[in-house]
């Protein structure tokens, strides 16, 4: 942080203690540090069946261009949506990607071995995730998801600016 003599943040510091993580093959940072530790390489050859229910065209994955490599971020479908006050509904048109940064900002809590409705503190959340593929292939996409769901109810779980605001609302 670079501070200024007018600058109101003067004598302000900034700590990261608590971390959590989802990564290929790991579930968490002390998995990834293992694979680091050890060399391990966690792309692996995919096979047909991985490759068309990721939803790619057979034309594009039967090209002889085409890598088919990959590496796989484990338990995407694990998400307990109670546990964050979320409906089934709500959960189900909720990007992975939101899903996944909400348990890791959880389990960075209480790595840090903070409980945000004891703490009077501030806990910051600094958010960021690539545009929705979840949004584009399986909602739009979708014509009986979308008989069935708003535009707001969609947009809602698959908005990257509003990614941090939904994570420091869930977690007070």
């Amino acid at each position: 942080m670079t501070q200024h003599d007018d600058d109101t943040t003067q004598g302000a510091s900034l700590a990261i203690i608590g971390m959590a993580g989802r990564f290929p093959d790991a579930r968490n940072i002390s998995a990834l540090w293992q694979h680091v530790v050890n060399g391990r390489c966690v792309i692996r050859p995919l096979a047909d069946a991985e490759i068309q229910a990721a939803g790619v065209p057979p034309d594009l994955h039967n090209h002889p261009d085409y890598v088919r490599s990959g590496a796989i971020v484990p338990d995407i479908d694990k998400f307990d949506a109670p546990f964050f006050g979320f409906s089934p509904r709500e959960a189900e048109t909720m990007d992975p990607q939101s899903r996944l940064f909400l348990q890791c900002a959880w389990e960075a809590l209480e790595d840090a071995g903070y409980d945000p409705e004891g703490y009077d503190g501030l806990i910051g959340v600094v958010a960021g995730k690539a545009p929705s593929e979840y949004l584009r292939r399986n909602l739009a996409s979708n014509p009986e998801v979308r008989a069935r769901l708003s535009r707001l109810q969609v947009a809602s779980g698959n908005d990257a600016d509003a990614l941090a605001s939904m994570v420091a609302y869930k977690l007070n």
